[in-house]
């Protein structure tokens, strides 16, 4: 296989992956725009969804701003290669697809809410893309932490796919499968555009709305 694969749309083998490395990747302790922290044990009543739209930088604004979100940050999910760095998984060779995760209070939010801000926060029907981004890291997933989000998740699915199909769009593709390991990204991608606030968002809906 070349470096970068038979093609950066197609999902490489566990056999295939990048070796990757034992270390995690080191990252600030603290948010850099809510100050909590960034990875957990975070505070009792606060619960945690996982979730790939494309480039993570954009997914990871959409989130923060939400109402009683605690913290969001940004790594790697869905693949083989354990602790990948970022240059490994734009090659679609670790099986990765870019991922925020977010934690929300329970008390003041939900995971339906998650689910929301994100079927409608990008395109769930473009596979493995989204918009001008192109490859496997790119394709939209909910990486889910119990039964119960699953449920949702696919409930939440055939309720926007009703409303895609009248408006002429194709079927999801979206990942709904337990989240397993996530990585977190390198320091510089987390909350990259509140440090870069004209940093390229690739973000982009349909238009169209979840109830």
């Amino acid at each position: 296989m070349s470096l970068w694969g038979p093609s950066k749309t197609v999902m490489v083998t566990a056999d295939q992956a990048l070796p990757g490395r034992d270390a995690d990747m080191p990252v600030p302790e603290r948010h850099h725009v809510l100050e909590t922290f960034l990875k957990p044990p975070f505070p009792e009543g606060v619960e945690v969804a996982v979730f790939g739209m494309g480039c993570f930088w954009g997914a990871e604004r959409l989130f923060w701003k939400a109402p009683g979100v605690y913290s969001t940050s940004v790594g790697y999910a869905g693949g083989f290669t354990p602790n990948p760095t970022y240059e490994e998984v734009c090659t679609a060779r670790t099986g990765h697809t870019e991922a925020v995760m977010v934690a929300f209070h329970a008390d003041a939010t939900n995971f339906s809410a998650m689910l929301k801000l994100f079927w409608e926060g990008h395109n769930p029907t473009q596979g493995m893309r989204q918009g001008n981004d192109v490859g496997t890291q790119y394709r939209s997933a909910i990486l889910t932490t119990s039964d119960e989000q699953s449920r949702l998740a696919q409930e939440s699915r055939d309720a926007f796919q009703a409303v895609l199909a009248k408006a002429r769009f194709g079927a999801i593709t979206t990942e709904i499968a337990p989240l397993g390991r996530f990585f977190w990204a390198e320091g510089y991608h987390q909350q990259y555009l509140a440090k870069n606030p004209g940093g390229y968002c690739g973000l982009g809906g349909t238009g169209l709305r979840l109830g």
